[in-house]
This record gives C-alpha cells, structure tokens and sequence, in this order.
C-alpha cells in the first residue's frame, strides 16, 4: 500500500506544481444555470466544438443529449446499464464468471470495444480503469477502458453522446465516439433520493441512497456536491451441473447445490462522491475544479473444481487397473492425485482409482489413514470440490482544475491540468494453494494493479474576420502533454509459493487467481505530447465546415497525425444535411504492452490455466509475440436532422468505421513439450506452470458499418403533456483479416455477433398533474455466444427479445414525490442456453437483456 500512496501522491503533488496553482476553483455563469431550469430552451452541448456551444440541430456529427432527469427514471443504479438503456448504440452485458470483468464490467459504443469510446468529465479526458478485460466476451477481450459507474449519477446535469470518430480533436481513443459528462454547477437547492428494489426471483436486493447539494462559493461561485452508497446483493440463475449431479447420486454429500453460481456478483459496498466548484474570477476569467472519489467492493464467483478431475488438484491421471481388455491392451481409469508427504522414506503412497465417487474407495481410506501420503479430498470443505470466490477492492480517484476565459485581443484560453487514479486490489478465497499441500490457506491476496494519469492542456481560440466572408471564422489550437503508468504490486506470498509438492503435480499459486510474482511486480510508463488546430465557418448562413488536424508523439512507439472534416448543410427550415470524414487510432496501453495474469477458463478439454504475458516476453516471442504498435482507423458518417411543423425531430445517420491492426489478446497458444524445454534453456523457469498462453498483438482488421435513427414527438393526449421518443441502432462488424494461428472462428463470430445487430427503444412520457406514467419497450435482435470461450464447441445462437419497463411517479408536493417501477415487468428471459448441464449457467451469460428477469424498485426524491 506504501508504493501506491506514494505515486498517488507525487503525482498529486505534480499537477497542482505544474502552473496551475492558482486554478483552485470552477465557475459557471449565471444564464447557464438559468438555462439548465428552462426545459423548453433548446439542448446546448459543448463537446465535439471548440467555437461557441452547438445545439444538436447544427452539429455535422450526431450528437446526443441526455438530461440527468432521464437517468433517474430507471430501475438500474449502474451508469453504465442506465446508458445502455437510453442510447442504443451502447451496449452493456452481465459478466457472471469473466475474472476482472466481474469488477469493471466493459461497455461498448458502435460495436467497438470498451477502449475505443473517449470519455470527458466538463470536457476533461477521464483516465482509464487499472482494470484489464482479459476475458471480455470477446468484443472486449484486452480491452482497457475508463470506468464511468464511479461517476455519481446525481451530479449529472447531462450526458453528451458524440456519435463519430474525433481522434483528430481529442487524441487517442475516440475512434468510436465520444461522451462527454457535463456535472451539475447550482449554486443552491439539492436533492436527497432513496431507492429499493428486487428481482422478481427474491435476489439482487438493491439499496441506494443519494443526495446533491448546490452552496454559493462567495458572491461570485458555487460548490456543488454529489454522493451516492449502494449495496447490491449478488443473484444466482443457475442449474446443477451434470458433473456436480453425478457426483450427488453417487454418494458424495458434500457437494454444494449448485455447485457454481451464474449471477450478477455481489457489491458489499460502492460509495462516490463528486465536488464540482466554480469561482468568476473577474469579468472575463474563470476558475474551475472538480474531484472524484469512488470505492467499491465486489465478490463474485469462479468455476467449481470437481473432485475428481480438477487437474493439479484432484486429477491423477489416467493410470493401468491391472485388466486388458478384449485385445490385451490394458485397461486405464482415472486415478486421484495423491501426494507423498515424506518422499525419501521409500514408501510409496496407493493408487486410488476415483471411481463414481472417490470417498468410498477403500484404497482413499487407506490415503485418509496414513499421515505420510496426502489428497485434498481428506480436508472437509473440500470433499466435495469448491468453487473459489473472486472479487476485490476498486478505488478510484481524478481531479481536474484550470482557468479559462479572455486574454488578449478576443482571444480565449483554457489552461488545466487532470489527475487521474484507478488501483484494484484483487482478493479471492475458498480456494488453495496446491503446491503447499496440508498447508494451504484458503483465502489470498493475489496482488493489486495501478494506473494513475496525468494531462495538461492549453488551449487558445478566437472568431476570425475574413473579407468577403458573411460569418467569422472560428480559429482553434491547442497542446496537450499526458503521461500514463501502469503499475504491478505483487500479492501475498503463498498466492504465488511454489510449494513442496509443486514437483509431484500440484498446482502453484492460488488456484484460479495465482498472485503476481515480485519478478511480475513493477512500474512502467509512457509520455506524449500533442498539438492541434481546429478551424470552424460558416461559408454562409446555411453552410457550416469544421476541419481539424492532430499531430501526437509517443515515447514508446513514435509518431501519429490524424484529420477530420466535416459539414452540415441546411436545406430550408426543416432538413439538415450532414457527413464527416476523419482518421483516427487509439494507442495501446501502457497496462496492454506490460500486463502479466493467470486466469481460468473453461475450454473443450476442461479448466484450464492461462498466463496473459507481455507480448515481449521470451515465452510471448516464443509464439510470435512482437511490440505493440496503435490501431488505426478511417471513419465515415452521412446523415440528415430534421426538424417538423407538426412537432416531429428525425436524425438519421450512417456510420462507417474501418480499423486496422486491432488489439486483442490472442487465442490460448498451447506450450508444446518443445516450447517449454527450449525456454527452460534460455533460464524462463516458469515456462513449465502454463498450459497455454496468451498475449497482445496487432493482429485483425475490421470493418464496421451501421445506422442510428432518433425520433422525438411532443403533443397533448388525454389531458397530459405527452413525449414519445424512438431510438434505434443497427451495427453490423465484419473481420476482414485476421491471422488464424492467433484468432479462431470462434472469436471472429464472438466479434461479428456477439452483439445484436439490431436494437431499439421506444419511450413514451405521460404527464397530468402530479402524475407522471413513463413505459419504455426494449428490443434486441439475434446473437451469437461461444459459451465458455470453448472455441466454438458449445455455440448458442440466441433470438430475439423485446422487454417492457414502466414507472409511475406521485408529487405529494412541489419538493417530494414516490415512484414504483419495474424494469422487465413481464419478466422476459433469455433462450434457455442449449448446455445448462455442462456448467449449470441456466442462460447465455453474455444476453445483452441481462439474465435475471424482473426487478421492481420504490423511490422516494426530496429536492429543495
């Protein structure tokens, strides 16, 4: 914890040295507050301009604005599930047994991965999670995103949703989009909320409570505070294995029902906070800070270790009973893996074979009463197998601060600097250490991962006078300077101790999670600078052009220029015509190019244990592993706004993206008996731990195609002011290349399908009175899942799924209203996964639905 501390604190202590002293607070003008209370004034976003704020009408690029008010009146108490359901080009699924995943659960925006989508905080880059998604549901797979669910939602003001690449603007990442989280600057009034709900099955117990608080920061700023704390139970939609089943009718009473749970984890704790301040400075000049803290505590689930077949653990091998059979040969059967506690004495420890159920083999009672021989079977909590917990500690932690106003002959400036901490410290229990035999304890701390950032920028604009020009043009530039480490703390010793009887079979490291090894442990970084310049005009009163261009320059790989152009076109007073061209990349991470981990996961021959390493380590290079070089990308979008008489406003827009040299990690590469002598060669000890390996590489292209289509309708019915609103999504991926002694078909259809190629919503908002009446229809279309990462053994094609929410609210009064709600009131399920016997998940665990059914909630909301 010293050496995490330590960093947070230097580079604490870097951001405020670097200049920006002064910056202490943030401001907001008046108008601005004034507008947020006016819901009839048009929607103002800020993100994708750097001239004056854009509405969403004019934007050449599509452009979504989500109020906070609309996050609230929802069942989820997760932002990333609250985003999912009202912008359907963004995509969220459970991850019930994906390792690190279970933490930070990867989100994706135009079928792309959880890292290509740049997220913004009052239009600040937000750092990215600590977390790595090594298993990702295949989308994500590697994937290093910002983590928004610790950005509380009640110091949303609103969400802006840019739906285009902007790498030529904001740098690396928004290849996918950009969402930019605009926090609430009142300098009075505040809200107090409580909620509670359940899923119709009796789990998931949900309790929430939280509060925002807006106070004046002398005549001339505010302070404004957020907080949320939550619990969420953990659900369970499982059935018994057959193995597990097998075990149970053969006598083995110790096998727990079910054996392994699929279901959302468990979070003990999850507490955010979030102050955002603002201080005019004079006339012209502003001061702006805001801080984030957030930490949460998880406990989710692994796969059950069978008694008899876990290998390092149980599994002995196959082994001669003595017989042969019709041919002569001898007959094999499957033995217990016994160790002999006292190897130089010069006995020998029996041969049990297991048999239906191994607690009833005489030559076992034999092991049970000879203190010289050993099984784990003998430990009581063990006879009937285990399935580890998996879980850990998220904290995280950012602030930004600046000025910005007028300096100059019109010319205006913002000058920040940003912070960001992300740190999980993995936990995982009711598991062992085989090597360590009798010895073992139960429960480990493999070790923690650290990413800390840091961001400068300077950026000046002003409105240019060109003769002959109708309107202005708006010059831009800008110079940006971050740096990024990724940090390795190594776990507990016995989380990673090759025990005594490492040498007879036994597995090293805490099964299921091993801890990081010190020679894993580490610190490793990355610098770049960028500059822009970004140039906006309106050639006339009808016709806006925007081009940028970006030039960065990065320590570990070099150089990169990226441009877009865009337009938007107004054809009378209802179309607008717009279209963007733009290149794009996104660097690897620091985490990405460094990472070391040992996770579990279930392919057609069993568990088994596989080390994520550096692509430039021996064993990496061994099987072809080479440097990490950025992706790259060409975006293309076309669409039309419009905006009728009748009420009615329609975008349509077609999108484009085409990448190259992706980052995924590979498929598992088995070590063959000659890998692994020619590394024990070259001094890599642990060659001999992996059964296969995995690392990063730049290793497919893909195509990326779709369609968005937004529909809004104001009127009048039955007496209420009524909204409907339409939201629909179709995207559509195709690999185009890939190098297959990497990649398998299984996971080029996990990159094409796993996600539905079509989604909507449809929202309807009634209002009369003190009655508010919202129902919201949710449709997803087919997908595909490679259950278990299996490598296409055990495939699901699942069809499609429409599911309906509903909430009614009561105002008691101007300040304090009651909602009862129900998210999947019909409790619609997904297809009942064709394997449910093999590992007992009763459902497809990657269902873009979620695999729980129904939820109802209260919520009681107090504002003053």
């Amino acid at each position: 914890m010293k050496v995490r501390h330590t960093s947070l604190y230097k580079a604490m202590v870097l951001a405020f040295a670097s200049g920006t002293g002064a910056m202490m607070f943030t401001s907001s003008a008046a108008a601005e507050d004034q507008q947020a209370k006016d819901e009839n004034i048009e929607k103002i976003a800020v993100v994708g301009t750097r001239a004056a704020p854009r509405s969403v009408t004019d934007s050449p690029v599509p452009l979504d604005i989500i109020s906070g008010d609309e996050f609230v009146r929802q069942g989820s108490t997760d932002l990333k599930s609250l985003m999912s359901s009202v912008t359907p080009s963004f995509n969220v699924n459970d991850q019930p047994i994906n390792d690190a995943s279970t933490l930070v659960r990867p989100a994706n925006l135009r079928g792309l991965a959880a890292d290509h989508t740049l997220v913004l905080v009052n239009g600040k880059r937000r750092h990215r999670s600590a977390v790595i998604t090594f298993l990702g549901g295949g989308l994500s797979d590697g994937a290093q995103g910002p983590d928004i669910s610790n950005i509380p939602v009640s110091a949303l003001k609103q969400v802006e949703v840019l739906r285009d690449g902007a790498a030529a603007q904001y740098g690396s990442d928004a290849i996918a989009g950009v969402i930019n989280f605009v926090l609430k600057d009142s300098s009075d009034g505040g809200m107090l909320e409580a909620r509670y709900g359940q899923y119709y099955e009796g789990d998931g117990d949900t309790v929430q409570l939280s509060g925002n608080i807006g106070m004046p920061l002398s005549e001339n700023g505010f302070a404004n505070f957020s907080a949320e704390y939550r619990t969420v139970d953990d659900t369970s939609r499982s059935v018994q294995r057959s193995d597990a089943q097998g075990l149970i009718d053969a006598g083995n009473t110790f096998v727990p029902v079910p054996a392994q749970i699929w279901g959302t984890p468990e979070i003990k704790s999850d507490f955010k906070f979030l102050a955002n301040f603002g201080l005019d400075l004079n006339d012209t000049d502003e001061a702006y800070m805001w801080l984030n803290y957030a930490k949460r505590d998880i406990d989710g689930g692994f796969y059950y270790r069978n008694p008899h077949t876990r290998g390092g653990i149980f599994d002995g091998g196959m082994k001669p009973t003595g017989q042969v059979d019709d041919n002569g040969d001898p007959i094999m059967a499957p033995t217990l893996l016994v160790a002999d506690l006292t190897p130089d004495d010069g006995l020998t420890c029996p041969t049990v074979f297991t048999g239906a159920n191994v607690l009833q083999s005489d030559a076992f009672q034999q092991v049970l009463n000879d203190p010289n021989c050993f099984a784990f079977n003998e430990i009581d909590r063990l006879r009937g197998g285990f399935t580890p917990r998996f879980g850990g500690e998220v904290t995280d932690m950012s602030m930004a601060l600046g000025t910005k106003g007028e300096w100059g002959n019109d010319w205006m400036y913002d000058i920040s600097a940003s912070l960001g901490y992300s740190n999980v410290d993995y936990s995982i229990y009711n598991t062992i250490n085989p090597s360590l035999g009798p010895d073992t304890p139960f429960e480990f701390e493999p070790g923690t991962y650290t990413q800390i950032e840091q961001t400068y920028n300077f950026d000046v604009s002003r409105p240019i006078e060109i003769s002959g020009w109708d309107e202005p043009v708006n010059f831009a530039a800008g110079l940006e300077y971050r740096a990024e480490t990724f940090e390795i703390e190594a776990g507990d010793a016995k989380s990673f101790a090759i025990g005594p009887l490492a040498s007879q079979g036994f597995g090293i490291g805490s099964n299921g999670f091993p801890g990081f090894k010190p020679e894993d442990a580490g610190s490793w970084s990355r610098y770049n600078w960028a500059a822009y310049v970004d140039i906006e005009s309106y050639l006339n009163e009808d016709w806006l052009m925007t081009a940028a261009l970006r030039f960065e320059d990065f320590s570990d790989f070099g150089t990169t220029l990226n441009w877009k152009v865009s337009t938007h076109y107004q054809v009378g007073d209802t179309i607008g015509l717009r279209a963007a061209a733009s290149t794009g990349f996104r660097a690897p991470t620091v985490g990405q190019s460094n990472v070391r981990n040992v996770t579990t996961a279930f392919t057609e021959d069993g568990l088994e244990d596989q080390a994520t390493l550096p692509p430039t380590n021996p064993i990496s290079v061994q099987k072809g592993g080479q440097p990490l070089e950025p992706e790259e990308s060409v975006n293309l979008s076309a669409g039309l706004v419009a905006e009728f008489d009748n009420g009615i406003y329609l975008t349509v827009d077609y999108f484009h993206i085409k990448l190259t040299d992706r980052i995924s990690q590979t498929s598992p590469l088995e070590l063959t008996p000659a890998d692994i002598d020619a590394l024990l060669a070259l001094g890599i000890n642990d060659a001999t731990s992996f059964s296969s390996v995995k690392y990063f590489t730049n290793d497919f292209d893909t195509t990326t195609q779709g369609v968005d289509l937004v529909a809004n309708y104001n009127t009048e019915l039955l007496g209420g002011d009524t909204k409907f609103a339409f939201a629909y999504n179709w995207t559509d991926t195709t690999v185009d290349d890939f190098n297959p002694d990497n990649i398998n078909d299984a996971k080029v259809q996990m990159l094409e399908d796993n996600l539905p190629a079509h989604r909507f919503t449809f929202t309807t908002d009634w209002r009369y009175q003190a009655v508010d009446l919202l129902a919201r229809v949710n449709y997803y279309g087919d997908y595909y899942e490679d259950h278990l990462d299996t490598g296409g053994d055990l495939p699901i094609y699942a069809g499609s799924e429409i599911t309906l929410d509903v909430e009614a609210t009561y105002h008691w009064t101007d300040a304090l209203s009651t909602s009862i709600g129900a998210q999947n009131l019909l409790d619609n399920t997904p297809d009942v996964n064709p394997w449910k016997d093999i590992v007992g998940s009763l459902y497809p665990a990657t269902s873009p639905m979620g695999i729980n059914g129904g939820f109802y909630y209260v919520r009681a909301n107090y504002t003053f």
